[in-house]
């Protein structure tokens, strides 16, 4: 029988992050730092057994998440940078000279001149303010990347602590095993004395305590190799539980995807790819306009200019101006302050200047404009194979989940006969009509079912997180409260 939850697939880690909430603190302190091993049992004093809602607490300290948020605050501060160019600018400069004429019989004459100019993107098309929209896109992008890091990481969590806890089940299971292929080789040993059994059935009993010890090895390497992948998934050593119970307890079976068209067409808006391929498409665009009036703006710079201008040999003296460049879309204004007056030599005037460029032969700005079309065909092309990618993964990922149900639904029934030979047997025993070693080999097998339920049930909660994450439900903002 398959077990359902009406809730929605995100708040099934909802209820693990509620942990992280002070009051769950209060009552359950992070782990010291330790050696990478689970918890020996012998231990007098063992150092407080990691949880899930500490595992998922300390996620949030973790390389990958802060590595996230750096590159998150990196995009902020490109937009800044952006918006700081296409404002107004200020420039204060100085200019010093000295010159002796003529060398033989002048005298040195030293001047220096204050400059200041101040000046701003006026027009449209300037390159600035698409620098500013380009900035605003990538942080888009960059905030997509971020919140998917993050859920990444919360699954990456989850999964690699239930991993930790099957382990460690499957090497109590593993210590059984062994325990109870010993004692069958003692009870072939004293048959064989008493020449009830062949040598063979001794030997095929010292192999299959051969076989149970390696087992059990493989199984300790296992919990080892567990704990290292979540240490270094947190990025600080861990304490895993000295037995599976001690570990928080498996999450219930989730339900099966109502609708997946929903799903699909949610994860096409909010997935990180199609807002990726998306901002890529509009930057092609942008470079497609810029590459347009690159072609067909001239390059004309209109100026202006008063004060004290400079005539035959003499130096300029204290001006003002302004300038336009129409293909830049930049205004600017200076002002010029010698220190030394230029006496006779500047008079007051006024001078108008215009200056055009235009392209007759070999520029290569039709080539430029070409390649920028065929460019945005190539990132509309990119949008539909990311929005296909994304469809076909939200699909797969609920079939996966499916899947998961129905091999958890199978579990459910193997345990139920393995319960069951577990009962007849121990009243075979009763009877006289078994030894206890078979009532060992039952309740042995009953244990492996419900260790592979309660693995198939976790496979099947994180498929459902996976699907989540996938259709951009599972909100990492349950954890740590936003950006």
């Amino acid at each position: 029988m398959r077990f359902s939850l009406s809730v929605p697939m995100f708040v099934l880690l909802s209820a693990a992050l509620l942990l992280c909430s002070p009051a769950a603190f209060a009552q359950t302190a992070p782990p010291t730092p330790a050696p990478v091993e689970a918890a020996p049992a012998s231990a007098l004093a063992p150092a407080p057994a990691l949880t899930l809602a500490q595992t998922l607490a300390l996620v949030r300290a973790s390389p990958g998440w802060r590595s996230a948020d750096l590159q998150y605050r990196s995009a902020q501060l490109s937009l800044d940078s952006a918006r700081a160019r296409a404002g107004l600018n200020v420039t204060v400069g100085t200019d010093a000279s000295l010159a002796k004429v003529p060398l033989d019989s002048g005298d040195w004459l030293g001047n220096a001149t204050l400059t200041a100019q101040v000046s701003a993107s006026v027009l449209p098309w300037s390159a600035t303010f698409e620098g500013v929209r380009i900035a605003e896109r990538a942080l888009n992008r960059a905030g997509a990347d971020l919140r998917d890091a993050r859920v990444s990481l919360l699954v990456q969590a989850v999964r690699a602590y239930g991993a930790a806890r099957d382990a460690t089940a499957g090497a109590a299971l593993a210590e059984a095993q062994a325990a109870l292929a010993a004692r069958q080789l003692e009870v072939a040993r004293a048959q064989r004395t008493a020449n009830l059994i062949p040598e063979l059935a001794l030997q095929e009993r010292d192999a299959g305590l051969q076989s149970a010890q390696n087992a059990l090895a493989q199984a300790r390497t296992a919990v080892n190799l567990a704990a290292r992948a979540l240490a270094n998934l947190l990025g600080q050593s861990v304490t895993l539980p000295a037995t599976a119970a001690a570990f928080d307890a498996v999450p219930p079976l989730p339900a099966a995807p109502a609708d997946v068209d929903t799903l699909v067409a949610r994860a096409l808006v909010a997935r990180p790819e199609v807002i990726r391929a998306t901002v890529q498409l509009a930057d092609a665009g942008a470079q497609q306009r810029a590459a347009q009036l690159d072609l067909s703006i001239p390059d004309i710079s209109a100026g202006v200019q008063y004060g004290q201008l400079g005539s035959g040999q003499g130096g300029a003296g204290r001006t003002v101006g302004g300038s336009l460049n129409v293909k830049s879309g930049v205004a600017a204004a200076q002002i010029s302050f010698p220190l030394r007056d230029p006496g006779e030599t500047a008079k007051t005037g006024l001078a108008l200047s215009l200056n055009a460029s235009l392209p007759v032969f070999g520029s290569g700005k039709g080539t430029a404009l070409a390649s920028a079309t065929v460019g945005q065909r190539a990132a509309a092309l990119a949008l539909d194979s990311a929005r296909q990618s994304v469809d076909l993964d939200v699909r797969q990922k609920a079939a996966d989940l499916l899947t998961a149900l129905d091999r958890a639904e199978e579990a459910a029934s193997a345990l139920a006969r393995a319960q069951a030979s577990l009962t007849t047997t121990r009243a075979r025993l009763e009877a006289g009509l078994v030894t206890p070693l078979d009532v060992a080999q039952a309740e042995l097998s009953a244990a492996q079912a419900q260790n592979a339920l309660n693995a198939a049930t976790a496979n099947a909660y994180v498929s459902s997180l996976l699907l989540a994450q996938a259709s951009t439900e599972l909100d990492p903002t349950l954890l740590n409260g936003g950006f």
